[in-house]
C-alpha cells in the first residue's frame, strides 16, 4: 500500500500540476514559435499579450456572472473567451500594421523587429495594469475539483489523497484539442499550407502567388488565439496578475527554444520539459521517499533541490545549456 500511496503522491503533486503547466507552456511557446517562424523575429510583447487576453476575459467574465451567465460546472471564462480572442486580435492586428509592417516593409534586421517588441511588451503592460491594477484577480466558478481529496481517500482507503482540479482537467483537455486543430489547420488547408510555404521560403511564396499581408494576418489571428487560451487556462488554474505574465516570458522562450524555434512539435515538447523540470527539481521528495524506504526511515530534510522561489531558475539554466550544446533544439528548428 505504501508503493500505491506514493505514486498517488507523485500523481498529486507532481504528475497533474506540470501536465497543466505543460500545456499552458506549450500554448505560449507555439505562438513564439510561430512568430519566429513565419514574420522572423522574436516577439518579446507575448506575455503581455496573454495577460491581455486575460484581462479582457475577466471584464467580460464579471459582465456576464452580474447578468446571471453560467456555464454549469466549468467556468463562465470559457463563455468570455471567444469575445476576448476577437479583441486580442484586433489588438494585434492593429499594432501589427502600426508598429511592424512599416519594419517589414523596409526589410529592417530582426534586432530592429525585437526591440520594437520589447516597446510593445512595455506598452501593453501599462495598458493591462492601468485598466485591471497590478493585484492578483481571481475568475474561476463552477465545480472545483473532478476528484475531491476526501472523496478519493474515503473511496480508495489510501492514506495519501488525490486532488485532481477541474482547470487542470479543463487545461490540459483544451490544450489537446487547440494542438490538434493547429496541425490540423496547418497541414491540410490551404492557408495553412501557404503559411509553412511562406515560412520555409518568403521570396519563393511571393512567386508562387501567396499573398504575404494575408498570411501575416492571419498568423497574428492564430497566435491572439494561442496568447489568450494560454493566458486563460494560467488565470484559471492559478490566479490572474499581470507581472506574473511578465515572468512567464522566460519558461515560454525556453520552451520555444528548448524544442527549436520554428518547430510547433518542438513548442510542444519544449513546453513539457521545461514544466517537469522546473516542478521536480523545487518538489520536495520527503514524503514520496518516506512512503518506498524499507522499514520506518524518514529522511530528516525535505529532499528538495531547489525552493519554488527560483523555479524560473530551472528554465534559465535549461536555456544555457540548449543554446551553448544545441542551439536548434531538440527538433532542429532555426538556430537562435
Amino acid at each position: 500500500m505504501d508503493f500505491v500511496n506514493a505514486i498517488v503522491a507523485l500523481l498529486n503533486f507532481v504528475v497533474i500540476p506540470a501536465t497543466a503547466y505543460g500545456s499552458q507552456l506549450a500554448l505560449g511557446a507555439l505562438g513564439v514559435t510561430m512568430i519566429y517562424g513565419i514574420l522572423r523575429f522574436s516577439n518579446f510583447a507575448h506575455g503581455d499579450q496573454m495577460a491581455f487576453g486575460t484581462m479582457v476575459t475577466i471584464l467580460i467574465t464579471y459582465w456576464f456572472q452580474s447578468m446571471g451567465l453560467h456555464l454549469w460546472v466549468l467556468p463562465t471564462a470559457l463563455l468570455a473567451l471567444p469575445f476576448a480572442i476577437a479583441i486580442t486580435a484586433a489588438l494585434m492586428i492593429g499594432t501589427d500594421r502600426v508598429v511592424y509592417r512599416y519594419y517589414r516593409r523596409v526589410r529592417a534586421k530582426p534586432i530592429v523587429l525585437v526591440m520594437a517588441s520589447i516597446g510593445v511588451m512595455f506598452v501593453m503592460n501599462g495598458i493591462v495594469r492601468l485598466i485591471v491594477g497590478p493585484d492578483d484577480r481571481s475568475f474561476t466558478d463552477g465545480e472545483r475539483f473532478i476528484i475531491n481529496a476526501r472523496d478519493f481517500r474515503e473511496w480508495s482507503g489510501l492514506a495519501e489523497p488525490l486532488a485532481f482540479r477541474t482547470t487542470q482537467g479543463l487545461t490540459i483537455v483544451t490544450a489537446l484539442i487547440v494542438v490538434i486543430a493547429l496541425f490540423w489547420f496547418l497541414n491540410r488547408t490551404r492557408t495553412g499550407k501557404s503559411m509553412r510555404a511562406y515560412s520555409d521560403n518568403e521570396d519563393l511564396a511571393l512567386l508562387s502567388g501567396i499573398n504575404p499581408e494575408r498570411v501575416v494576418m492571419i498568423t497574428w489571428l492564430i497566435v491572439a488565439a494561442l496568447a489568450t487560451i494560454a493566458g486563460v487556462l494560467y488565470g484559471l488554474d492559478k490566479s490572474f496578475k499581470p507581472f506574473t505574465y511578465f515572468q512567464l516570458l522566460l519558461p515560454i522562450f525556453a520552451s520555444a527554444i528548448v524544442g527549436g524555434l520554428g518547430s510547433p512539435v518542438g513548442a510542444i515538447a519544449g513546453g513539457f520539459v521545461i514544466a517537469f523540470s522546473e516542478v521536480t527539481i523545487t518538489y520536495a521528495w520527503k514524503k514520496v521517499v518516506a512512503y518506498v524506504a524499507p522499514g520506518d526511515w524518514v529522511p530528516d530534510g525535505l529532499l528538495q533541490l531547489l525552493s519554488t522561489d527560483y523555479k524560473f531558475a530551472v528554465s534559465f539554466a535549461i536555456l544555457v545549456i540548449v543554446l551553448l550544446f544545441k542551439p536548434t533544439g531538440l527538433f532542429k528548428g532555426k538556430s537562435v
